[in-house]
């Protein structure tokens, strides 16, 4: 296939990059909105004050929209716009894993060709992609070619608890889905495949004893468990693509106590959902080397993997085309990570992820957007809602 656009697609994709240049000071300043209105995924009040705002941007846009209640995390947010024939879904979040006050030492600004903020890359310039692409489509082309939904919820940083039932329910009536996390580093290739999470803790009860006057009556927790993460560091096969990290361990009460009880939260990540049965399979087989000791293991799988599967390569190659039009070389990327598209490519629904703008630090202080890719990428998310 020819990298190189006909003369009709550049027709087609120049009088939408035409209407989003004369708006890019607009689609900052909706940025810089979200950005000073901090949404961390733990403040209810806070993300629904946000959300709250995005709704009726989302109703001015000529959306009907819909708040999905939630009792611990913010509210999630519908947005359905009419249209003829397939629907997609554009999916992503506004909580972020910035603390209210985080402003104070990590000031929006715009500088360097680019925009800086606590969650401007994760998500936020996102959601005003998904906003201006549809707005561009209405004014340009009068319609939208097809329904369109927008998902955004609340919880996606603290593993989609709340959500992912709502997420799986609306997709399943959508014939593709869009996800406008972060593209790949500066150079924005998009994520044709992400690896499945899982969390387990692994918990250790033992005998608690005095360690100077009954020593030998204790079965030390931490000492057993030790020995149990020694088993763990056996289990990441880095060539296939699962890893296996013990990130935080608890254990113990005093210098002077034979520790009673200590525990571990193991981060698990695979390519395959075939490798989840394996891996749990070992992580709940672990056995006691102390038999006064006893293993309790709690969690499992939390995200399926994205695979790239050929409905996903498709999507890619759709957006590969448009992005020629537009002037952009797009790559792909396997990533480590996980988000909400996730589920729905679980559910065999053909997904694309990384469409955001390109940036960098992703939950990292130095946390910015590149602002001249913006527009075009905005432009990209509106031929693939008219070609997917």
């Amino acid at each position: 296939m020819s990298s190189q656009p006909s003369e009709d697609a550049r027709i087609a994709a120049s009088p939408l990059v035409a209407w989003l240049q004369q708006r890019e000071r607009e689609i900052v300043g909706t940025i810089r909105e979200m950005v000073k209105r901090e949404s961390p995924s733990s403040d209810k009040q806070a993300v629904d004050a946000l959300g709250a705002w995005l709704a009726e941007r989302f109703r001015a846009a000529g959306a009907t929209v819909t708040m999905h209640p939630a009792v611990k995390y913010g509210d999630h947010l519908q947005a359905d716009f009419p249209g003829e024939g397939e629907r997609v879904l554009l999916l992503g979040h506004f909580d972020t894993v910035w603390d209210v006050g985080t402003l104070k030492t990590m000031p929006w600004r715009e500088e360097k060709g680019r925009l800086w903020g606590p969650g401007v890359l994760d998500m936020k310039t996102g959601i005003a992609q998904m906003l201006f692409a549809v707005e561009a489509l209405r004014a340009v082309r009068g319609h939208l070619p097809r329904p369109v939904t927008v998902l955004l919820v609340t919880d996606e940083e603290v593993g989609s608890g709340s959500s992912r039932r709502i997420t799986e329910r609306v997709a399943k009536d959508c014939a593709a889905v869009l996800v406008l996390e972060p593209s790949f580093g500066l150079h924005g290739a998009l994520k044709t495949a992400r690896k499945g999470v899982g969390a387990f803790i692994v918990t250790v009860i033992g005998v608690a004893s005095h360690a100077g006057l009954d020593f030998e009556k204790g079965a030390s927790a931490i000492l057993e468990l030790s020995r149990q993460l020694l088993k763990v560091a056996e289990f990441p096969d880095v060539e296939q693509g699962i890893t296996v990290n013990p990130g935080v361990i608890r254990g113990g009460t005093r210098n002077n106590v034979i520790a009673a009880e200590a525990s571990a939260n193991i981060d698990v990540r695979i390519t395959k959902l075939a490798q989840a049965s394996e891996i749990e399979k070992k992580i709940r087989g672990l056995i006691a080397v102390d038999r006064r000791c006893k293993i309790m293991v709690e969690g499992g799988l939390n995200r399926p993997p994205l695979e790239r599967t050929e409905a996903v390569a498709r999507l890619f190659g759709i957006a590969k085309k448009a992005g020629a039009e537009l002037g952009l070389s797009l790559d792909e990327a396997a990533v480590g990570g996980g988000s909400d598209g996730n589920f729905t490519a679980a559910l065999e629904i053909p997904t694309l992820d990384g469409l955001g703008a390109p940036g960098e630090g992703a939950h990292a202080v130095n946390e910015s957007v590149l602002v001249e890719q913006i527009v075009p990428r905005t432009a990209l998310l509106a031929r693939l809602i008219e070609e997917v």
